[in-house]
């Protein structure tokens, strides 16, 4: 069984990993969608534009529904880059409504909007899956957004003894892992995940493939 990497900007390919390789569609930044890997697309909230927004989703569109693009995203909100929280909520939205049309997960980026991010759930009632990437926040918080419905993505901040996203791993089963862009590679972050459970990586390795499964991503 291989390693998952839910999310990741490394393009080389190794045999004993399967990932899905984060690619984003904003401005200048059209990526060719290469058909022989898993790989999600969608309008990062540093770079999408608002008045850019129409001409992107129709692309967005175009692109997703190559069998290969198993999420949309990353996308999201970030109150310390990109646009202002009220554009970005805006272009969001727009990229979930893409999501549930084409019946795919969404992979989020968040960064202090957490609060914004539960407020869209509940009011536009989504029913896609919903994952959060790279989650290193606290405990307590974590707990909150698996508890409205969302699924969690840990890092290499799993690393980092005591941290929030190693005691949720300790406390909650159903995760995800990723590289993202760190030199981390997803063979350590499982090995000290499974250290964090308490199982083999072999049996990790099987309860992440059920996790995957149950959001047709394999």
């Amino acid at each position: 069984m291989p390693y998952l990497d839910i999310h990741t900007h490394r393009s080389l390919q190794q045999k004993d990993i399967q990932s899905i390789l984060s690619l984003s569609l904003t401005d200048g930044n059209l990526y060719p969608l290469t058909c022989n890997r898993s790989i999600s697309v969608g309008l990062h909230p540093w770079f999408a534009k608002l008045e850019n927004l129409e001409i992107q989703l129709k692309h967005l569109e175009c692109k997703a529904q190559q069998p290969n693009v198993k999420m949309i995203g990353e996308c999201g909100l970030d109150k310390l880059r990109g646009e202002s929280i009220t554009n970005q909520i805006i272009i969001l939205e727009n990229q979930i409504k893409l999501a549930e049309k084409l019946n795919k997960p969404v992979i989020l980026h968040c960064v202090k909007s957490f609060s914004e991010l539960l407020e869209i759930r509940k009011r536009l009632k989504v029913k896609i899956p919903m994952i959060i990437h790279g989650f290193n926040k606290q405990k307590a918080l974590g707990e909150l957004l698996i508890a409205n419905g969302f699924y969690l993505s840990f890092g290499a901040s799993i690393l980092k003894e005591n941290s929030g996203a190693s005691q949720l791993i300790q406390s909650n089963d159903n995760f995800f892992l990723e590289t993202d862009d760190s030199n981390i590679s997803i063979q350590q972050i499982y090995q000290v995940a499974a250290s964090l459970k308490k199982c083999s990586v072999d049996e990790l390795k099987a309860r992440i493939f059920a996790s995957w499964k149950e959001l047709n991503l394999v």
